[in-house]
This record gives C-alpha cells, sequence and structure tokens, in this order.
C-alpha cells in the first residue's frame, strides 16, 4: 500500500495546531497529522500527514494561503520492509562492557563482552539512541569503580535493556517496570531471550507504585530513562525508595533540561555524581547522601 506525506512549515504555535486541525478534515483524510516545533529557535513548526491515498492538493494549497503556510510539499514514500531496514541500520552498540546487538549479528558479540540481545522489531531502547547508551556507560563506570547492585530497579523500562545489563553483572534479580502492558510484554519477551527470565521480573507500574517495587525497596540503584517531567514530579518517590549511599542514573533528559532536574533531585537529598552529554541527551549519575 502506498504512502504519502504532506509537509509544510509556519510560525507560531496557535496556527500550527489550527492548520493541524483542519487537516484532520481533509478528504481523504489522513491516517495521521504532527505538529512539531522546528528546533533551530527560528520559531517555525512544521505540520505533517501521512495518507493512503494522494492527498488533495489543491485544498492543501488552501489551507496552507489561509493559515500562512508554506506550500505544502506531498510526496510519496516507497514501499519499506521496516523490519529489514531497521536490521541493515542498526548496527551493533558498544558501552563500556556492554554490547548490545540484534540475532542478525550473533557473530560479531566479543568474547570479553555483556552480550545484550535486543531483536530489531523492537527497536527502541536498544541503546543506539544517546539515552540508552548513556545509562549503560554510567552503569559500566559505576561497577568499574566497585560499587555493586544488591537491590536494583528500572522504572520505565522499556525494552529492559538496563535491567538486563545489571543482571548480566551481578546476580541477584532486577525488579523492572513500566507503565505500558505492551512494553512490559516486551520486557518479559527480551528477558526470556536473553535468558535472564529468572532474574528479571517484569511489572506494569507507574513509578514506585507496585506492591511488588514497595517491598523490595530500598534499592541501591534505580535506573530512570523517562522524560524530564516524570522524572521531576518522581524525586520525592526516588527519595523514598532509594537507600542511604544508594545511585539513580537517570536520562530521557535534553541537555538544557539537567540543571534544573539536578536542583530538584538535590532538594531531596540525591545529588550530582556524574553527567554525561550524548548528542541532545544528558544522562546523570545521582547519589543519596549517606547519614
Amino acid at each position: 500500500m502506498p504512502t504519502f506525506t504532506a509537509l509544510t512549515t509556519l510560525p507560531g504555535k496557535a496556527a500550527a495546531e489550527k492548520l493541524g486541525a483542519a487537516m484532520e478534515n481533509l478528504n481523504p483524510e489522513p491516517t495521521g497529522v504532527g505538529v512539531f516545533e522546528v528546533e533551530d529557535n527560528s520559531g517555525l513548526w512544521e505540520v505533517g500527514g501521512y495518507f493512503t491515498q494522494a492527498p488533495d492538493e489543491t485544498a492543501l494549497t488552501l489551507l496552507a494561503t489561509a493559515l500562512g503556510a508554506q506550500p505544502f510539499v506531498v510526496s510519496e514514500l516507497p514501499e519499506t520492509d521496516w523490519v529489514a531496514h531497521v536490521r541493515r541500520e542498526l548496527a551493533p552498540v558498544e558501552a563500556g562492557r556492554f554490547f548490545v546487538y540484534g540475532s542478525h549479528d550473533a557473530d560479531k558479540v566479543p568474547e570479553d563482552a555483556e552480550p545484550l540481545l535486543i531483536e530489531a522489531a523492537m527497536a527502541f531502547g536498544t541503546g543506539h539512541h544517546g539515552t540508552t547508551l548513556g545509562c549503560l556507560r554510567a552503569l559500566d563506570r559505576l561497577s568499574g569503580d566497585g560499587f555493586v547492585g544488591h537491590n536494583v530497579a528500572d522504572i520505565g523500562c522499556g525494552t529492559a535493556v538496563l535491567a538486563m545489563a545489571a543482571a548480566r553483572i551481578w546476580p541477584e534479580t532486577v525488579l523492572a517496570s513500566d507503565i505500558d502492558e505492551v512494553a512490559v510484554d516486551v520486557a518479559r519477551s527480551n528477558a526470556a531471550a536473553n535468558g535472564l527470565a529468572d532474574r528479571v521480573r517484569c511489572v506494569e507500574a507507574a513509578g514506585f507504585d507496585h506492591p511488588e517495587l514497595r517491598d523490595a525497596a530500598p534499592f541501591d540503584l534505580v535506573f530512570a530513562n523517562i522524560l524530564k517531567g516524570p522524572l521531576v514530579a518522581l524525586a520525592p518517590d526516588m527519595a523514598a525508595h532509594l537507600k542511604p549511599g544508594g545511585y539513580a542514573i537517570l536520562s530521557g533528559i535534553l541537555n538544557e533540561q539537567a540543571d534544573e532536574v539536578i536542583d530538584v533531585y538535590s532538594q531531596v537529598g540525591i545529588n550530582l555524581v556524574h553527567r554525561e552529554e550524548i548528542v541532545d541527551w544528558t544522562t546523570l549519575t545521582l547519589g543519596r547522601i549517606a547519614p
């Protein structure tokens, strides 16, 4: 089935949102519409839609003219086997001792690496994104400095790659949670594929809101690779569930947001130990002050 895109830019959030809403009423109607700010400080917004039939270019021109947008650029996308494409594009990732790979690259795993298998069809959270890569590097750094995690949680685990990494290097069971039921199923599948089904326990939960997490606390290491807003909201619960002298590895933070997150966590007694920027994203290693 062919896929068509129609893209334009215009100044101002309100006008962009109005244009996006108007596109929803086109015939043929789009299968999806997106409105995004262009991250170059230009003040421009991008509005785009996907269609399974060629869109009505006359109607698009009228909408663009009415709302002060640039003329829409309409393109037909080639049909793509996306899993095959991801397999070609996602090379294995090395993050310290950890080696994240798909089964198509099983022959490339170094003998001295800690292997983490994530299939291409479950590509988010493979380690290619700067947030996951930063968390894996932070874990490798902590472990290299002599830290041993006896009680570890991965909050907002996604593919559970971070929980699995901890389970690879330490002989304890790691608790992994996600608010999304599908993500929890994916996490369980990944743990089983890595031979860690009995070492990575996956539960559906928002933050620490699950009996298993509450009963297992306090933790000496918590991963939270989510986004700034949820991380800020999580700070008091993090302080309540993190052992004095324990560490939190946080990511999903844009570089310009990092200072705010550091400040919020310092107010609950969890202070900066290390920070790393990878392209647009910052990973923070924080420590809770021991009494």
